[in-house]
């Protein structure tokens, strides 16, 4: 099978769809993928690319077009509208002329925020022939409003009316999270809508075995509880600087926050603030490879989002990654992603934006022996692994390109 991906971020930007694109090589595909030029997050053109101009390259037997777009810079307001919509200009114009004579059996569109990027999708459907099945990662406009970007109503509106647009447009749409099913069949008309996970990371043992020397990052001591991924605002993470300063210093909880994003400067700046230095790390963003020897170092890892009705139906994908990853796992979220995580008797979970029963649920992992956090860990990784295995979900995956625009028995 011929796949054509799109994705507006791609290899060696960290993002799942790298993993899954491998998988589907794995299971006998070719895969051709068309993308921007990479420069998240730091909002740069990483080194040996440019902004103008299609450049072509392969990566593990993946073909990659990579067509030009606007670097998002410091993450502004203007800078990420002008990062989007050259990337959707660039794939509905340039994407064509850079695939010609090129034959496809599908175009799958990795739907992270925004879902426009699937218009360049759209415009490669008419010219191909060929079915498009879009992978929904964000309910677009709500994640519009739970981020703060836009919040006028008649913008949200003009927004949505887009997305059904392209929804309608779409002949399969696959659904993160369970509770992104029913939202994606008011707006999709007669378009079929699939619930397909995010997969499990792939993580080698031997990573772990070496936690000392020229290792990335050494927790200091004490109970170590790690949050890694975007630092923004629907992160909640002002969650965790209270929760700190609730169980104060002698509790022995540290937090380490890792990665980056629009809060990063701030979450930085409260810390000094607020004298929680000796309680809250932010050690900054670190290489996929060097994550597994971090995590092993932490006592329980942190998946947080905010208290509002989109955001309780999205299972941030970290969750996936946490559970493979066999450690403990504090979930400070409602819904889909609580629900998962107590189904699979991985962790702890507790209400969004409850400062208090965030700091207890810490306080009752680090109590917990080390056998119980270990049978946690163990149950995690048994769930990922019957859930979520990479190969698991690109089989799936292949079946739902081979079957779209057959009657689906809901």
């Amino acid at each position: 099978m011929k796949i054509l991906l799109l994705s507006q971020h791609f290899w060696p930007e960290s993002f799942r769809i790298n993993e899954v694109a491998q998988s589907l090589i794995e299971q006998g595909c070719e895969v051709t993928v068309l993308t921007g030029k990479p420069n998240y997050p730091e909002g740069r053109i990483y080194a040996g690319y440019r902004i103008w101009g299609v450049q072509r390259e392969r990566h593990q037997d993946i073909g990659i077009v990579r067509v030009p777009l606007w670097p998002r810079g410091s993450g502004s307001g203007l800078r990420l509208a002008l990062n989007y919509l050259s990337f959707i200009a660039s794939a509905a114009i340039l994407g064509p002329w850079a695939l010609r004579g090129q034959r496809f059996d599908v175009i799958f569109v990795y739907g992270t925020s925004p879902i426009l990027q699937a218009l360049g999708a759209i415009a490669l459907k008419r010219i191909k022939g060929v079915p498009l099945v879009t992978w929904v990662q964000d309910l677009w406009p709500d994640s519009l409003q739970v981020t703060g970007f836009v919040t006028n109503r008649s913008v949200l509106d003009a927004v949505a009316a887009l997305v059904r647009w392209i929804y309608r447009r779409s002949d399969l749409l696959l659904a993160q999270s369970p509770g992104f099913v029913e939202p994606l069949r008011a707006m999709a008309g007669g378009t079929p809508v699939v619930y397909h996970p995010n997969p499990a990371g792939r993580f080698d043992p031997a990573a772990t075995d070496e936690v000392s020397g020229d290792m990335a990052l050494r927790l200091k001591p004490g109970f170590n509880i790690v949050f890694a991924g975007n630092l923004g605002h629907a992160q909640a993470l002002d969650q965790v600087l209270l929760a700190a300063e609730l169980l104060g210093p002698k509790s022995g909880i540290r937090w380490t926050l890792i990665g980056s994003g629009g809060c990063s400067a701030e979450l930085a700046e409260q810390v000094r603030a607020r004298g929680l230095s000796d309680r809250v790390e932010l050690p900054g963003r670190f290489e996929p490879a060097q994550m597994p020897a971090i995590f092993e170092q932490a006592g329980a890892l942190l998946v947080i989002l905010r208290k509002n009705p989109a955001t309780s139906r999205t299972v941030p994908s970290k969750v996936q990654t946490y559970l493979a990853v066999g450690r403990p796992i504090l979930a400070a979220l409602d819904g889909e992603g609580a629900e998962l995580i107590r189904q699979s008797g991985a962790g702890i979970c507790c209400a969004a934006e409850d400062t208090r029963a965030l700091a207890d649920a810490a306080l009752a992992l680090r109590d917990l022996s080390a056998a119980e956090r270990q049978r946690m860990a163990l149950a995690g990784q048994r769930y990922a692994r019957e859930h979520f295995s990479p190969e698991l979900l690109a089989h799936r995956l292949i079946q739902h390109f081979l079957n779209v625009g057959q009657p689906l028995n809901h």
